[in-house]
């Protein structure tokens, strides 16, 4: 086995309701859909804050400093109790789960969860390498933690970036910004597979869940034990899109956050002056207008490269999942 899971020892003594169920797989794999369509089950309840990371996080050091600036998680500490609060409104029948995108590659993330709830299931999903780091890539700049526009150099960064350079002002987890570390699927799997048993892994694969929504969600019901017969509305979420100015978008989320006396001047100028109902229904549509535009294609040299690159990962996980994905992902085709 490549990569190793920290021994099961827990964050500390669980002191109240650990969730029953974790969405793991990755960012840009249909995981903010599939959480919106849980959360409005009747036996499910689960938090309106997705990716509460707790199980993946390294917490700072004592007096604030992060042990390791690079692999540092999370803005700030977070105890146990913090955590366990998220799940303080569900009913006692209600299956409790939570969707956090790096518990699938985070080395740390299976052991922690099997040591604080054993009888945890669990639910990757998978996408083919070479579209999920292009839609990954614009996501991160989407979100100001990547500064480079084209994927291309980014992923040629990552060497500097291991060695704690080059690394945007706001990449607070700097471990984020090795896109090809992403795609270690088969490693990743076989970490939880190490802690938990073999069904109570869910592997879904992300073309099954774009092509199906409907079955692929009756699937995980019925993994999750609960009534598969109810009508769900299925929630398109998370759309893949390209920032049209960095500029601008950094001057916006400046105002936004109001962290200086001009940006809360301004920040407060806004709410004073619009209701909450027009903000909602005007001014945020407007704002995303404004900085978001459709994707652009990918560059689809660097894409043949990427699975020229990954082929025999996409082999390997073809065999260990006893599915071909070579020709689902048209990797037989790539020399």
């Amino acid at each position: 086995m490549t990569g190793s899971s920290e021994p099961a020892t827990p964050v500390s003594e669980p002191q109240g309701r650990v969730p029953d169920f974790f969405i793991v797989g990755h960012a840009k794999c249909g995981t903010t859909a599939l959480y919106e369509t849980l959360r409005r089950h009747p036996q499910i309840y689960m938090p309106s804050r997705k990716e509460p990371q707790f199980f993946a996080r390294n917490q700072p050091a004592v007096g604030g400093e992060p042990a390791s600036r690079f692999e540092q998680t999370g803005r700030h500490p977070e105890s146990l109790d913090e955590y366990l609060s998220l799940f303080l409104a569900a009913r006692p029948d209600q299956h409790v789960g939570e969707a956090s995108t790096f518990y699938l590659w985070s080395q740390v993330a299976p052991g922690r969860i099997a040591a604080a709830q054993p009888a945890a299931r669990i639910v990757a999903i998978l996408r083919e390498p070479a579209s999920f780091l292009h839609s990954l890539h614009l996501q991160m700049v989407q979100n100001h933690v990547e500064t480079e526009r084209s994927l291309r150099k980014a992923i040629a960064l990552e060497d500097v970036r291991r060695q704690g350079e080059r690394i945007p002002r706001h990449a607070y987890w700097p471990q984020a910004l090795m896109y090809t570390e992403r795609v270690r699927y088969v490693e990743q799997l076989r970490r939880y597979h190490a802690v938990f048993p073999k069904e109570q892994v869910l592997v879904l694969i992300y073309d099954d869940f774009k092509r199906d929504n409907d079955q692929t969600v009756k699937r995980v019901l019925g993994f999750l034990g609960v009534d598969e017969t109810v009508p769900l509305e299925l929630v398109s979420a998370n759309p893949t899109v390209a920032v049209r100015s960095l500029r601008v978008q950094t001057a916006v989320r400046v105002v936004r956050q109001g962290r200086d006396p001009v940006s809360r001047a301004l920040k407060g100028a806004v709410i004073a002056l619009t209701s909450s109902r027009l903000r909602r229904d005007v001014l945020h549509p407007m704002r995303r207008r404004v900085l978001y535009g459709a994707p652009p294609p990918p560059d689809e040299a660097f894409m043949l490269e990427l699975r020229r690159r990954f082929k025999g990962e996409v082999m390997a996980l073809s065999e260990y999942l006893d599915r071909d994905l070579v020709s689902l992902w048209g990797y037989d085709g790539v020399g």
